[in-house]
């Protein structure tokens, strides 16, 4: 496994949006999906004071990423959890606040390419795609165990798959007769189900029941959901984060918490706003940033990339 392969995504912008609440001394820096160390590496290398603390699921990319980040392992602390459980890694570690939060949501290069993984639609594969491995269903148990109705929510509302009901019908039909195990069959299953209008348009055909699997299997929305908000909390006065979504779904829930962090709350008409409904954040992109052309020509895993940074100006008021 090359690390080469592995290009972190908008990563000089991700580090300007960062920069200012980094560049005190002592700066500490949670980068709550590690990954490959890409990201991590790129902190610790511009911002030499800064104390990183960097969180996966993933035991196999904390070992990768650990070999990676070893010159720099007395300003880096690895921790394996899930990036919602974020207060009581602070909690653990007795830090009250941070200055920089980092988000990359894309499934890391580490899991896509490695084959036995299952998250990918391009090869034969066991169909797994649990990132921490340890623990949880995999997406063929989903496949095999989930009821036809729930898994045409599933479809539809995580991969906004339209045609969900014909493809489910197929899953149901064939899982009767011998259950999921490997990503072909599926792929299969898929691309014969779909009318020839729907195979014509965006991509691989598999690749919006492959994500809604994975999200499914991850939970990933769920611990977003929970995520975002905590990293707002946990961010010190003047600390900033930053967002990389690569779906609607994310990137809206990511939009909607920044949003109401930016927003006043003060009932119309006060003529002076009291110092708690005042906006807790400040936008620092104008909607969602995508990368450039360039960077997409060179890593194509860019390409539905959308970054959203955020500045914490105001303490919360109880």
């Amino acid at each position: 496994m090359s690390q080469s392969r592995h290009v972190p995504v908008m990563l000089q912008r991700c580090l300007d949006l960062l920069a200012p609440a980094l560049e005190r001394p002592g700066a500490l820096v949670v980068d709550c999906t590690l990954g490959l160390g890409g990201h991590s590496e790129a902190l610790l290398t511009r911002f030499p004071e800064a104390r990183l603390i960097a969180l996966d699921r993933d035991k196999e990319a904390l070992r990768l990423s650990g070999e990676r980040l070893e010159p720099y392992k007395d300003r880096a602390t690895l921790v394996h959890a899930v990036y919602d459980e974020l207060p009581e890694v602070l909690g653990r570690l007795r830090i009250p606040r941070v200055q920089g939060v980092l988000f990359d949501l894309g499934v890391s290069s580490m899991q896509l390419d490695e084959a036995d993984r299952g998250f990918a639609y391009a090869q034969d594969a066991p169909l797994d795609m649990r990132m921490d491995q340890t623990t949880g269903i995999s997406a063929a148990e989903v496949l095999n165990t989930y009821p036809a109705g729930e898994l045409v929510r599933i479809l539809r509302a995580y991969g906004e798959e339209k045609q969900a009901k014909r493809i489910v019908s197929a899953i149901v039909r064939e899982r009767e007769k011998e259950p999921f195990t490997n990503s072909a069959r599926l792929v299969a299953l898929i691309r014969d189900a779909l009318p020839q209008a729907a195979k014509r348009t965006g991509g691989n055909p598999a690749k919006r029941t492959f994500q809604a699997l994975r999200i499914e299997v991850n939970g990933e929305l769920s611990v977003l959901e929970r995520a975002i908000p905590a990293a707002v909390k946990a961010l010190d006065v003047g600390g900033r984060i930053a967002v990389l979504s690569y779906h609607s779904l994310e990137d809206r829930l990511v939009k909607q918490v920044f949003a109401a962090g930016a927003a006043s709350t003060a009932p119309p008409g006060l003529p002076v706003v009291p110092e708690r409904y005042q906006p807790r954040l400040k936008l620092l992109t104008r909607g969602a940033e995508l990368p450039t052309e360039e960077e997409i020509a060179e890593n194509r895993r860019a390409a539905p990339a959308r970054l959203r940074g955020a500045e914490r100006i105001r303490e919360d008021v109880e």
